[in-house]
């Protein structure tokens, strides 16, 4: 069954994706930045990260809007994807040597949003 969801019991969860589209854009014009100023910056595996977080970025878009329209399968969608980009960030940023530095203070920033996401994500499932 869906119902509409009551904006006031969703705005965190939509407040942090919004949050998390901010990051995975401004990684992207960091890169092309760097690309020009400091290319050792923008190395490969940063522009990978960067697709794919700009990828999830759009992925959770789609499911906040779906969840906030009272879908459960999208509610979950953004629980198992926050879930994944928590552990994935967390496990690229120990990598030893792989990411500038920079990104990796990126990385770990996305983990604490999807953290965020994840328990604001369960108190919306818990309320409905």
């Amino acid at each position: 069954m869906v119902n509409n969801m009551s904006s006031d019991v969703f705005a965190p969860v939509q407040r942090v994706v919004v949050a998390y589209v901010v990051v995975a854009l401004g990684t992207v014009a960091a890169l092309v930045l760097l690309s020009v100023a400091a290319p050792r910056l923008a190395t490969d595996e940063a522009w990978g990260h960067a697709l794919i977080v700009g990828a999830f970025s759009v992925l959770l878009l789609l499911r906040a809007r779906a969840a906030r329209k009272g879908s459960a399968t999208g509610l979950r969608a953004i629980v198992v994807i926050g879930c994944v980009l928590l552990v994935v960030n967390l496990v690229e940023a120990a990598l030893p040597g792989v990411f500038p530095s920079w990104m990796r203070v990126e990385m770990v920033a996305i983990a604490a949003l999807m953290l965020a996401l994840v328990v604001l994500a369960l108190r919306v499932r818990r309320a409905r």
